[in-house]
This record gives structure tokens, C-alpha cells and sequence, in this order.
């Protein structure tokens, strides 16, 4: 099963650049989650309940509109 395994120089540069390139965007969006501000943070916190919405039950049968 391993025998069929690349291992050539290059599938290892591929796998390297593929693991620089997901830990420069995580690292990217951690630092910007890191350095916002008060007020932003706030905003963020209260956005899923700007809008009351109503809440979803499943034992409920859908309404059929005529």
C-alpha cells in the first residue's frame, strides 16, 4: 500500500507551500480578531439577534398556503 506513495521532492514542496499557505490565513484572521476594537467587538456580539426571529420547532407541521 505505501509502495504507491509519492515521494518525490516535489510532492513534499506542494505539501509544505499547502501548509504555509492555511497557517498565513489562520494566523491572518486570528490577528485581526486579536486587534479589533471595543466598539467593533460589540457589534459583532449582537448581530445573530439584531432581528427577532421566530423559533424553529420540528414538532410543528409546516403551513400550507392555499
Amino acid at each position: 500500500m505505501f509502495r504507491r506513495l509519492l515521494l518525490e521532492p516535489h510532492a513534499a514542496l506542494f505539501t509544505f507551500v499547502a501548509f504555509l499557505t492555511a497557517a498565513s490565513i489562520y494566523c491572518s484572521v486570528a490577528w485581526r480578531a486579536l486587534r479589533m476594537g471595543r466598539a467593533q467587538t460589540d457589534h459583532f456580539a449582537r448581530l445573530p439577534f439584531a432581528t427577532a426571529t421566530p423559533s424553529a420547532r420540528y414538532d410543528t407541521p409546516p403551513s400550507r398556503k392555499v
